[in-house]
């Protein structure tokens, strides 16, 4: 059933989906609407939402950027190609392979989902250069599906939020410790269970024969770009070449962490940005090698870039109509002290395929939500996983964060979707239950 249902639905968005861009403008044009008929606002205040929002997470999105791209600078180690490498020859059977991409994904996802992004690529690729009976689309979406697991990892973007001194809600519920959020137990049992449901999803999808996708296929690796000059010839050469260099700065950086650490310091999204830009600096070997690979990295961030801004004007629509609150309000009314989780969870994910950005949804939602919570005793810490969690779980069937991955592949999104729905609907419903008996 699980294969006739991922077909189908496969079929249905290659001729229907459009490209993620025009997406994003149709969900703009969509709040704007909803506004207008819900919240009862004029279009001349639709526009000013819009337009006050579309800057307003620039920070965020830096950060954001600093995340995918720090963890792509680390992928992009040869050590790191070499053991993915030698990893994909573990699996003798298409079903093997698929769950093995999402295993290596979703512990990628579990480090840093930057990391995990290039990480599912790469092994997704490797894979498939050794299984050619294997269906790249859904090798990809299996790699990307671990993106709804991320919430319960070290760079779990509420959870961090809220445990970074200064955040916007730290008058109302202080500073949440990670062991309260990501390294609880409930949270840990809810992990798992994702996992478990989407290994068994994904073995129950594998296609009898391989489609080929408009003759669809994995871009080959980059030509590794060989130096004309084997060795630095001139002072400016051996300063960008220099192992020393790099060592010193990449060591002060993660001496700031170390210290940071042992001060009692939580896991926050600067922290762990700063950690992995040491390291990469250092694995690297060299200045020049790691501004290289940033700038190699530039290209999967610019579809970020573009879609940024309007995924921020619509959290801006949101906002300042109302509607976010209305989304919100309409599913906490119904729920009791045992249930509000699970329709937070709910109101999440409808909220995030409109602004799909957990610490950019937290900014609109979370004090929302957590005054709800407050006044039927629900805990702080639980609604903010709640939030992270339904966030993540849409990732799964909504374009955005995909992009990245996208692009290393070579893929469209109307090619993974089909899979990524049938995943997401199995996620959400073991999800909720879980949710019901361990919060």
């Amino acid at each position: 059933m699980f294969n006739k249902l991922a077909n189908a639905m496969s079929s249905f968005v290659r001729k229907f989906l459009p490209d993620a861009f025009v997406i994003a403008i149709g969900l703009t044009l969509l709040t704007m609407v909803l506004g207008i008929v819900v919240e009862g606002k004029s279009i001349v205040e639709m526009i000013d939402f819009w337009g006050g929002g579309f800057w307003a997470f620039l920070s965020f999105a830096m950060q954001m950027a600093l995340v995918l791209v720090t963890g792509i600078v680390l992928a992009d180690i040869p050590i790191v190609h070499k053991m993915l490498d030698k990893m994909a020859s573990v699996p003798k059977t298409p079903a093997q392979a698929y769950i093995m991409t999402f295993l290596v994904s979703a512990a990628a996802y579990y480090i840093n989902w930057g990391l995990a992004v290039v990480v599912g690529a790469i092994f997704a690729r490797a894979v498939h250069k050794r299984m050619k009976n294997v269906d790249f689309p859904l090798l990809i979406a299996s790699a990307y599906v671990a993106t709804a697991t991320f919430p319960g990892g070290l760079s779990s973007s509420v959870a961090l939020l809220i445990a970074t001194p200064g955040h916007f809600l730290e008058d109302t519920i202080g500073l949440v410790p990670t062991s309260q959020t990501i390294f609880h137990y409930s949270n840990l049992i809810i992990l798992a269970g994702m996992i478990i449901a989407t290994v068994v999803a994904i073995k129950l999808m594998v296609p009898k024969e391989v489609v080929v996708v408009d003759n669809v296929e994995p871009k080959e690796e980059k030509e590794e770009i060989k130096e004309t000059i084997s060795e630095p010839s001139t002072p400016a050469q051996k300063i960008e070449n220099s192992f020393i260099l790099a060592l010193l700065i990449g060591l002060v950086g993660l001496f700031f962490v170390i210290k940071y650490f042992a001060g009692g310091g939580e896991l926050n999204l600067n922290i762990i940005n700063m950690a992995f830009l040491c390291l990469g600096i250092i694995l690297h070997g060299s200045p020049i090698k790691v501004a290289n690979a940033f700038k190699d990295a530039g290209f999967v961030v610019t579809p970020i870039m573009l879609q940024f801004p309007f995924y921020a004007g619509i959290m801006g629509m949101l906002s300042g109509s109302g509607l976010a609150a209305t989304l919100a309000s309409g599913f906490v009314a119904l729920a009791s002290a045992k249930t509000f989780p699970i329709f937070t969870y709910w109101s999440a994910g409808l909220v995030n395929i409109l602004a799909p950005s957990a610490g950019g949804q937290w900014g609109i939602q979370g004090p929302l939500q957590i005054a709800a919570g407050m006044e039927i005793g629900v805990k702080p810490s639980v609604v903010a996983m709640a939030v992270g969690w339904g966030d993540a779980w849409t990732n799964t069937i909504q374009p955005f964060w995909a992009l990245p991955i996208l692009a290393l592949a070579g893929l469209k999104i109307r090619d993974i979707m089909g899979y990524c729905i049938v995943i997401g609907l199995s996620i959400g419903i073991v999800t909720s239950i879980l949710m019901y008996f361990v919060y």
